[in-house]
């Protein structure tokens, strides 16, 4: 998606066809399981399911120009690798616009391959970056 896009609820005019979006993000669900660099975008793009507008569409369509552009990348896990743990996590202090929560990430390599990963809406409000920065890393060795 754009870069700083951020999507709220009160955007636009509701699509008169809502089950096209539904079932076109519905499916894209499925393709996070092999492409991880879209998943925070549908991920974002899934909670306007019950009122999708214009601009939650025209980002949808985006992610689908994207992951065309894409078809030869994904996971990939060769065959003779080292056996190094390296895991990264970060977050970003009130993230999510409409609720004010933060988004949390996270991302394990065995070797050079990816093995593991999750990115999650915290629960509570975090006082701080801090706070925030130190659930994450809490999320990530858990």
């Amino acid at each position: 998606m754009e870069q700083n896009l951020k999507l709220i609820d009160e955007d636009d005019k509701i699509l008169h066809y809502p089950s096209k979006y539904e079932r076109l993000v519905g499916r894209l669900i499925y393709l996070t399981v092999t492409k991880p660099d879209i998943v925070y975008l549908i991920r974002t793009l899934s909670q306007f399911m019950n009122t999708p507008r214009k601009p939650h569409w025209e980002a949808t369509l985006w992610v689908l120009r994207y992951t065309k552009g894409t078809l030869g990348q994904g996971l990939f896990l060769p065959y003779e690798n080292n056996l190094t743990l390296n895991a990264y996590c970060d977050s970003n202090w009130g993230g999510c616009r409409a609720t004010r929560r933060s988004i949390s990430g996270y991302c394990v390599f065995l070797g050079s391959s990816l093995i593991s990963w999750k990115s999650k809406k915290q629960t509570n409000v975090s006082r701080s970056s801090v706070e925030e920065e130190y659930k994450a890393m809490t999320n990530t060795c858990l």
